[in-house]
C-alpha cells in the first residue's frame, strides 16, 4: 500500500510541476511583452509580476529538491518560500503601515525559525 500512495504523490507532483511550468511561461510572456510594450510601465505591476516569476520557480526548485532529497521537502525552502511570499506582499499591497510592520514581523519570524533549523542542523553534523 505504501508504494501506491508514493506512487500517487509523486504523480501528483509531476502534474503539479507541468501546471507551474505553464503559469511561469505565461508569466515570462507578459513580463516579455509588458518589457517591449511602448505603453509606460506600471512598476507596481511590473514588481508583481517579476516576484510570482521566482515564487513559481522557487516552488519549481522545490519541486526539484523534493525528487533529489529522497522524496522529502526540507523545511527550510518551506521558508525561503514563504519569505519571498511576504516580500511580494508587502511590495504590492503597502498601503497600510500596521500591515507592513506585521508582514516584516512574519520575514522577521520565518528568519529566526531558518537561522534555528540551520544551527540544529549544524550541531547534529558536529
Amino acid at each position: 500500500m505504501p508504494k501506491l500512495l508514493k506512487t500517487i504523490l509523486i504523480g501528483f507532483v509531476l502534474s503539479l510541476t507541468v501546471v507551474l511550468i505553464i503559469a511561469l511561461a505565461k508569466i515570462s510572456y507578459s513580463l516579455f511583452l509588458m518589457v517591449l510594450s511602448p505603453d509606460a510601465i506600471v512598476t507596481n505591476t511590473l514588481a508583481e509580476k517579476i516576484l510570482n516569476f521566482f515564487l513559481y520557480f522557487g516552488f519549481l526548485g522545490l519541486i526539484s529538491q523534493y525528487f533529489r532529497s529522497g522524496y522529502h521537502f526540507p523545511l527550510r525552502y518551506f521558508i525561503y518560500t514563504g519569505i519571498t511570499a511576504m516580500v511580494r506582499l508587502i511590495i504590492v499591497d503597502h498601503e497600510s503601515a500596521t500591515s507592513t510592520i506585521l508582514f516584516a514581523g512574519a520575514i522577521l519570524l520565518m528568519v529566526i525559525a531558518l537561522c534555528l533549523i540551520l544551527y540544529s542542523d549544524k550541531v547534529k553534523n558536529i
